[in-house]
């Protein structure tokens, strides 16, 4: 990794607005779970953020791909990526296993913080308080689980912040496209930029906020590096002394984006990172990979005479499109996956059985995320040989907006057809 004194390279290019919020929730990863792994559940605690994460064969790969960050995107963050890039897995202090005590390594890890090589002089803590500005840090907690984090409270003077640093490893290969900027749809930020330093490591810097709909105005500001040797750093700063649940405590997060580029990108994490153990061979829980171009197909099969906005994609299961039929902007987004028969089949109970055998359960309900007046409409289907396509219209251009039109764009009878479309099967 490149040391404290080398050139500043964060990102000071990528898109920027005034600060006039972002529109949409973010995908909202347990990032402790995603690098598990790659595992966790992407959170979908938050079912439409990923259009239903009850695609559980995904679990696994849906926490993967978001890494593109999402808080959200990204980093998948984006539906989108690192977003939740990750989430909330990192600060929240809370190891898989439910452990926060600091001092007790995993057997995966049993030295992972002491020894040759560890950071010294009070371990993680210790490093991340030399790596902070002048000021005072508290309340430090270390986790240990086959990764290490550790988190605190900072004040510079200025008002008490949470501070948090995680450390990874992850399988290199393709990684790169995770340290991505989220797509604003789905990830609300007002900056977001990301770079290639002088080792071939990749950084991103991403300033945005904890909740997408903006109910309390706690800024999430991150930075995410990654080594091509697979080592990860992911640190974030908040303006409030927890990244949840506590009141902002300072207009802006203590660390500014060199400050957060200095801190992932120190020498002082290498000994800890090479002791973690190396990244768990992706195993999926069922199913196989997807034959056909999602977002390709998905673009076809919309209906003539509909204006696209915005489309994007996560990997080769998920795309999006927002767009309009001259009544207002309407969010689409879908996602496909194989192998999902013994998933999912508790999901379709009451469904309507086609001809052919697949299952087809239609949903409407208000939308999840805090948007006024949103509605969500979701057709979602199982074929026997386990093809799942889940399809969602929303009323609105994001799920965190407010609704633009009465209805989404498409009808259910649209949205049915979509999903049921022969054009999914491999």
């Amino acid at each position: 990794m490149p040391s404290e004194n080398s050139p500043q390279a964060y990102p000071d290019e990528g898109p920027e607005t005034s600060g006039g919020g972002p529109e949409t929730a973010p995908f909202e990863d347990e990032l402790g779970e995603v690098l598990h792994r790659t595992g966790g559940s992407f959170t979908p605690a938050d079912r439409t953020a990923l259009v239903d994460a009850g695609l559980r064969r995904g679990r696994r790969r849906l926490a993967r791909r978001r890494i593109a960050v999402v808080t959200g995107g990204a980093l998948v963050l984006g539906a989108i990526g690192l977003g939740g890039v990750y989430g909330d897995g990192l600060s929240g202090g809370t190891a898989a296993d439910g452990s926060t005590a600091s001092g007790t390594a995993s057997a995966e890890a049993p030295a992972l913080i002491t020894g040759a090589g560890a950071a010294p002089d009070g371990g993680l803590t210790g490093a991340l308080a030399r790596l902070l500005p002048e000021g005072e840090l508290s309340g430090a907690v270390e986790s240990l689980n086959g990764r290490a984090t550790v988190r605190g409270v900072f004040d510079d003077g200025d008002g008490g912040a949470e501070v948090s640093v995680g450390l990874f490893r992850v399988d290199p290969t393709g990684a790169e496209d995770r340290v991505t900027c989220p797509a604003r749809t789905y990830t609300p930020y007002d900056f977001c930029g990301t770079t290639e330093l002088p080792d071939g490591s990749r950084l991103m810097i991403l300033q945005g906020y904890v909740y997408p709909d903006r109910r309390e105005d706690t800024k999430d500001w991150r930075a995410v590096l990654l080594t091509p040797d697979g080592y990860l750093v992911d640190a974030n700063a908040y303006n409030a002394p927890a990244e949840k649940g506590a009141e902002v405590s300072r207009p802006e997060p203590p660390l500014d984006r060199a400050r957060l580029q200095e801190l992932v990108t120190s020498d002082e994490w290498r000994g800890t990172l090479r002791r973690l153990p190396a990244p768990r061979p992706d195993k999926e829980t069922g199913g196989g990979r997807v034959e056909v171009e999602v977002a390709t197909t998905f673009a076809s099969l919309l209906p003539a005479g509909l204006k696209v906005y915005d489309q994007g994609r996560q990997d080769n299961e998920f795309a999006y499109a927002v767009v309009d039929d001259g009544q207002g902007r309407s969010l689409v987004q879908i996602n496909v996956q194989t192998g999902m028969s013994d998933t999912v089949a508790d999901l379709f109970g009451g469904a309507t059985t086609l001809p052919d055998g697949t299952q087809v359960k239609v949903t409407k309900q208000p939308g999840e995320k805090g948007g006024a007046g949103v509605v969500q409409w979701t057709v979602d289907t199982l074929r026997p040989d386990g093809l799942r396509v889940v399809v969602s219209a929303f009323n609105s251009a994001t799920q965190g907006s407010a609704a633009t039109r009465p209805e989404p764009a498409l009808t259910v009878e649209q949205l049915t057809a979509l999903a049921t479309s022969d054009k999914w099967v491999g």
